[in-house]
């Protein structure tokens, strides 16, 4: 391994192994719900990251919610949302979580959210429920991408100087008036300063993209890791309606409002959630592989997010062992999701697993919908991803 990988894998290790990463889901569920189709009659398997997701699942007619993640971090995330959904009046609840501040938080989690919690997630809470009450620093201004979304502001405030037209997009009431404005402005985003710092492993770490997924990006992409997120800017900022983006809003300004939110946060959704929607959700802290070797049940639906990035690299191994639980516990017609931050996933070509007694390569078994796929993604509202899949598993 090259010096440089090894100082990458370092920094990498040192921001994630001790810290809350995603304050936030960013994979955008709207995609997902189309092409998922979800029904009472699924059993969904999701990787926490923020936990928004695994409660959109829910409200989008899923019958049971696995979400499964390594770091106990996320998990006490999602399980202090359910906590709040379960025992706070709305108004407090979008507070918390909708405005990512509420005043007394200390007392409110001790007296009505703490009793909810798991062990693990009340150790993690007992030190960190003090990140939602900040007279300046909301939530989503915490843990690792919400330090660099604070890192974000500032170059924005200090260095671009053109938080006003920021705003002015975010509010924008037409694409027009997005692109206007962006086109007013692009000068004064991409400095080089940006570009630089853009173009460093420490700044991508921080966002939670390995070497490897860096990688992909500069082989696959013109122009590099630089050119696609200057590409994927534009996208978000110009070429998408942006009025329901609660992406990008709370990342740029620190908070949701009413109509640009997260399914969860609006309060009809609350409502269905409280009513008994969150029984059918499951927290497990693990690996896919590790879970899926303990879980009894098939899954019907699996959304990998872009983890697979992470191990296709120098740990691939551990990328075969996770598909060959997966088939294991596949139902028929299983459907299964995943992101890239490349603009292929060439590597799974070369997953090998065992069915039936015999080798075969993982790819012999999955159906892609590369039209659906390729339609959804050009629609999603992140935008930070190379490509997004659509595959369904011969399990018979």
């Amino acid at each position: 391994m090259a010096i440089s990988e090894w100082v990458s894998g370092r920094v990498f290790r040192f921001v994630h192994g001790n810290n809350l990463v995603y304050n936030t889901c960013w994979e955008d569920p709207r995609l997902d719900r189309q092409a998922l189709n979800l029904t009472q009659q699924d059993k969904v398997l999701v990787i926490t990251s923020a936990g928004c997701n695994a409660l959109d699942y829910l409200l989008a007619g899923a019958g049971e919610v696995h979400a499964v993640d390594m770091n106990p971090r996320q998990n006490a995330l999602l399980e202090l949302k359910a906590s709040a959904i379960r025992n706070l009046d709305y108004e407090r609840f979008y507070k918390m979580f909708g405005e990512g501040r509420l005043p007394n938080v200390e007392s409110v989690y001790a007296s009505r959210l703490r009793k909810s919690l798991s062990p693990v997630s009340q150790k993690y809470w007992d030190r960190w429920i003090r990140f939602f009450d900040h007279p300046k620093k909301t939530f989503y201004f915490r843990g690792t991408s919400g330090a660099f979304a604070r890192m974000v502001g500032s170059y924005i405030d200090k260095v671009a100087r053109c938080r006003k037209e920021v705003i002015e997009i975010l509010d924008a009431p037409t694409l027009q008036d997005q692109q206007e404005i962006y086109d007013r402005v692009r000068h004064k985003i991409w400095s080089k300063s940006l570009k630089f710092a853009m173009n460093r492993d420490t700044t991508l770490s921080m966002l939670g993209v390995p070497k490897a997924q860096r990688r992909q990006i500069d082989q696959q992409y013109p122009g590099g890791i630089v050119r696609f997120v200057e590409d994927s800017l534009e996208a978000v900022f110009a070429k998408i309606p942006i009025q329901d983006n609660y992406f990008w809003r709370v990342y740029i300004t620190g908070s949701y409002t009413p109509t640009c939110a997260p399914e969860y946060v609006k309060q009809a959704n609350y409502e269905k959630l409280r009513s008994g929607l969150l029984d059918r959700l499951n927290v497990h802290t693990n690996s896919v592989q590790g879970f899926l070797e303990r879980h009894e049940g098939e899954i019907t639906r699996f959304i990998l997010l872009d983890h697979m990035d992470w191990l296709s690299d120098h740990f691939f191994p551990w990328l075969e062992s996770e598909w060959q639980a997966i088939l294991m516990r596949a139902a028929p017609q299983t459907r299964i999701l995943w992101r890239s931050g490349g603009l292929r996933t060439d590597f799974i070509d070369e997953v090998v697993v065992r069915k039936n007694g015999e080798s075969v390569k993982i790819s012999e078994l999955l159906t892609y919908d590369t039209e659906l796929a390729n339609r959804l993604h050009q629609l999603d509202r992140v935008h930070t991803y190379g490509s997004f899949y659509i595959a369904d598993l011969k399990n018979g």
